[in-house]
């Protein structure tokens, strides 16, 4: 196996010998070590294939190589067919063989097939002479050309891989830092070769610590880079499911107050306000906060508390056993409290349109998707919708694209969209409305290509190019798992309160004498805050303001256990 001499620093550049002969390999490392251990790390390994799987880790790690020394005859793999496979791996890297005379022709013929930057004789004492000038010059010339390497989650996919898209707006709503490499650039090539990838399964995710995730679900991922997924506890005061602005409402007020709190998000907090690009009507901020600022700022301050958090974790079923309220996740596991607020959001509905489910992730993206804004630049966007979240994206989009068009179904933009948004897409000279218009196809291959268009009020259809289209055209509940445990309107929407009215009685009444607080579900102890309340505002800081409420009554209902 490689051994490493010197002390240990990963950002030290280092310097790899290899050598099948114990005695050589031990002699060559002890005088690099002596002029170069100060500031570089020393890597040997007694063959090639041990050497190349040493690469393969300080690839993934991070780490910078210098240059390579090679002897000529090893057995396995020599040294230019050892340098040659090094290539794919530090391309960077200066490439030096360690050759007797009577090798000094495939020395030189290598050149041409490793583009080799020296071969040196053996012996080569008195290094001083005959070692040390050469790999100066070396060195000074990798220093020149070798990009720094960046120490944060690489990210290696391709653009129009729908899983790729998922995973990189994954990181990017979690506020995990993150660097992306396309599988068509040199880089991405060299880190899936490191990984052993050939690039058939994507997105490959390489952490920190030199780990490569192959196609990893966001739970894989999330805890890889360091979010938590399993609860610290089994029992709770409050569980709040959902992380949009009326869960993190409610974390921040319940863990402020001395519940024991904990958070369920299956993506990421801060919901469909964390995508907004800009929210300008929200109290306090009269130059606007986007939507990851706000959930970001929201989600510290809960933890400042001492809310827990739980990320990329599915909430599956709900039960009611006593007093307490059971809570069921996707693998099986459960956790219990005594009170539950259900935030859970809602999601954006899907066009149901022929070519749309293929091409999902794929130039086609429901929501903000803000990791791809910058591939948008100079290119014609179509955004479908009328409402806030639309006129938000359009806006933001507009700085970059080379045009942005809305297609709106109704007679205008008055009907869904605030006023003071109307106003900025009026005077946007980048954004484009047309009223009456909807998308009747998307066509492409491996992404989306082009649209097809139809005057809702002629019939006439139009086909378009278009490489990008973003969906927001209302929204559903996800609220299937509580079917025949809590009671929902015709929609899917959560009832509460006096909402409940005969719904209530129809599934069998309100088990207790008093009648239910404003936002509890027909179950008692189980509240409901933000858009998945039957009849709720769809605004951030009515959100906000039902998640604390929530918390209030959470309280009182605490008060009567």
């Amino acid at each position: 196996m490689p051994t490493t001499t010197g002390p240990e620093s990963t950002r030290r550049p280092v310097i790899v010998t290899v050598d099948d002969d114990p005695s050589v390999s031990r002699a060559v490392a002890r005088d690099l070590r002596r002029r170069y251990g100060e500031d570089h790390r020393i890597v040997r390994a007694e063959s090639g294939p041990s050497a190349l799987e040493a690469l393969r880790e300080m690839k993934l790690r991070g780490e910078p190589v210098a240059v390579l020394l090679a002897d000529h005859r090893m057995p396995e793999m020599n040294g230019i067919e050892f340098l040659e496979a090094a290539m794919d791996i530090y391309p960077q890297a200066r490439r030096v063989l360690l050759t007797a005379y009577a090798d000094t022709g495939a020395a030189i013929d290598a050149i041409n097939v490793v583009d080799l930057d020296n071969y040196l004789l053996k012996p080569w004492d008195p290094p001083e002479e005959k070692l040390y000038p050469v790999l100066d010059s070396l060195l000074k010339a990798w220093q020149a050309t070798d990009p720094p390497e960046v120490h944060e989650i690489k990210v290696v996919g391709h653009r129009w891989s729908a899983r790729s898209s998922e995973v990189r707006e994954f990181l990017a709503r979690n506020q995990v830092p993150y660097r992306w490499y396309s599988v068509t650039e040199a880089e991405g090539r060299h880190l899936l070769a490191a990984a052993g990838e050939d690039g058939e399964r994507l997105p490959v995710v390489i952490t920190p610590d030199g780990g490569a995730l192959v196609e990893p679900s966001n739970e894989e991922v999330a805890q890889r880079v360091g979010l938590s997924t399993t609860p610290a506890a089994d029992f709770y005061d409050l569980i709040v499911i959902g992380g949009g602005p009326a869960g993190l409402g409610a974390a921040v007020y319940g863990a402020s107050e001395g519940l024991r709190t904990v958070l369920i998000e299956r993506t990421a907090t801060g919901g469909q306000a964390g995508q907004s690009s800009r929210i300008e009507n929200y109290l306090g901020f009269p130059d606007g906060v986007s939507g990851a600022q706000l959930a970001g700022r929201a989600r510290r301050q809960a933890v400042k508390f001492g809310a827990e958090i739980l990320t990329a974790r599915e909430v599956t079923g709900f039960e009611v056993c006593g007093s307490a309220r059971t809570v069921r996740f996707a693998d099986g596991s459960v956790i219990a409290a005594h009170t539950v607020i259900l935030a859970t959001g809602v999601a954006y509905r899907q066009l149901a349109a022929p070519g749309m489910e293929e091409l999902i992730g794929c130039g086609i993206f429901y929501g903000s998707a803000l990791t791809e804004t910058v591939g948008c630049a100079g290119q014609d966007v179509y955004i479908v919708g009328g409402a806030n979240s639309a006129g938000q994206a359009a806006v933001f989009l507009s700085r970059g694209a080379k045009s942005v068009t809305m297609l709106v179904r109704g007679d205008s933009l008055t009907a869904s969209m605030s006023h003071y948004l109307i106003q900025q897409v009026e005077a946007d000279p980048m954004i484009t409305v047309r009223t009456h218009t909807e998308v009747v196809a998307a066509h492409g291959e491996d992404h989306l290509e082009r649209l097809t268009l139809r005057d809702t009020t002629t019939g006439d259809t139009e086909e378009v190019d278009a490489q990008w289209l973003f969906v927001f055209i209302g929204a559903v509940p996800m609220t299937d798992w509580l079917d025949g445990v809590v009671v929902r309107d015709d929609h899917g929407f959560i009832l509460a309160g006096p909402d409940l009215g005969e719904a209530g009685q129809r599934s069998g009444g309100w088990p207790l004498e008093r009648p239910p607080h404003h936002l509890e579900t027909s179950v008692p102890g189980v509240f409901v805050a933000g858009d998945v309340r039957s009849e709720s505002a769809k605004r951030v800081a009515s959100a906000v303001g039902e998640g604390s409420m929530a918390v209030m009554f959470v309280h009182r209902y605490l008060d009567k256990l």
